[in-house]
């Protein structure tokens, strides 16, 4: 079970004392708090991407190539790389070069986004988003997995003898995520190609990520790639500690209240009901997280958003400690229990064993895991 911190880079004032770091200080809180990460033992950090205000991360792989320089263990992974409006060469090239950097420690989650103005942007039409992401990550999948690309789409111009350069490290592409709150399509697209699925879980009740979740898992096997309960699941979640719930509660609400996504709606008391949201101790935050298990089954990823809402740096690092501290308990309840079946997040060294074994097993040209054509049902452009 892999556990980590994400963070979407937003830019906000502090509610408690009116201030508002600029994107300087945003930009190296998130290199403070993914070293933080690793030394207090957590296993990935991801970062997500945005091209308005009030958010920063408009380049992720440059920030994640300068905490790969400053770290030596953690994985880094993107909360959100948008296989919509980046062109899915670019897309291959760059995490190429960020796996090469990082030393294999790089895996990425697709999505759509949620910005509407960020599509024409880019030259693209919203509409056409479930399209987009299919064509793309189509040609992205063949990118990173034959020496020369002959490819002709909807979306973009064609390719003509195109090779990738770097190729992926060691020969294996970096592991993804399709990230998705409420499309069911993505889940889908998931499961065809054996990917894993990442459902945010810090906005809507259990019940519907249960419901992805779920319609992924017997998607993931319908397709071939095991049984249901194999299928490779990650899981957002938020909280804010204090020794005490009732300091939590206290210091937690203005920030609640004025958060640009969830303030001014529903009472923090409401939210916390009806979401994952856990504002208490740290033994309640124990409690919640592993009570995730019980909705969705035995899964490979839980990440964290910590630093929102105007959070000071100062008291996101607090917050890290305190995960730091409870840690080993959250290990040991999931580890608790869990079939041997089950398998463990994938990983670079994984990958590559894996492949090896794949190359022997399977025919050139066919999916690694179930010896057919990753086109015979999806009709994606070749």
């Amino acid at each position: 079970m892999q556990f980590g911190i994400f963070t979407v880079g937003d830019i906000t004032t502090d509610p408690t004392t009116g201030r508002t770091p600029s994107e300087h200080e945003r930009i190296k809180a998130a290199i403070a708090l993914a070293t933080k990460a690793e030394e207090i033992g957590l296993d990935v950090f991801a970062l997500g991407e945005h091209h308005n205000p009030p958010f920063h991360p408009s380049s992720p792989t440059t920030l994640l190539g300068n905490i790969a320089a400053r770290t030596e263990r953690i994985i880094l992974s993107t909360a959100t790389t948008l296989i919509t409006t980046n062109d899915p060469v670019k897309i291959a090239e760059d995490y190429s070069v960020l796996q090469h950097v990082a030393d294999g420690r790089v895996d990425l989650m697709l999505g759509r986004g949620n910005t509407g103005p960020v599509y024409p942007w880019f030259g693209k039409d919203i509409r056409d988003g479930i399209s987009l992401a299919v064509e793309n990550y189509a040609l992205l999948r063949r990118l990173w997995r034959e020496p020369v690309v002959d490819w002709e789409g909807r979306f973009r111009t064609p390719l003509q003898g195109f090779t990738l350069a770097p190729q992926p490290l060691d020969g294996v592409p970096p592991f993804v995520w399709h990230g998705s709150i409420r499309s069911p399509e993505i889940a889908e697209q998931a499961a065809f190609y054996g990917d894993g699925f990442f459902h945010n879980n810090i906005f809507w009740p259990m019940s519907h990520t249960r419901q992805m979740v779920n319609l992924y898992r017997r998607r993931f096997e319908h397709h071939g790639h095991g049984p249901a309960d194999t299928a490779i699941v990650g899981l957002g979640g938020q909280f804010f500690m204090r020794r005490n719930s009732q300091d939590a509660v206290r210091e937690f609400r203005p920030y609640f209240d004025n958060a640009p996504v969830y303030g001014h709606g529903p009472s923090l008391e409401e939210f916390s009901a009806q979401t994952p949201l856990t504002v208490g101790s740290p033994q309640q935050v124990i409690e919640r997280t592993l009570s995730f298990r019980d909705q969705v089954g035995d899964y490979q990823r839980q990440l964290f958003l910590v630093d929102h809402a105007g959070l000071p740096l100062a008291t996101v690092l607090e917050q890290l400690d305190l995960l730091g501290e409870i840690l080993p308990t959250l290990r040991e309840g999931f580890a608790q229990g869990r079939p041997a079946h089950v398998p463990e997040a994938p990983t670079h060294a994984s990958l590559v064993a894996a492949s090896r074994q794949a190359s022997v097993a399977a025919p050139v040209g066919l999916d690694d895991v179930t010896g057919r054509s990753p086109y015979a049902e999806a009709g994606e452009a070749r």
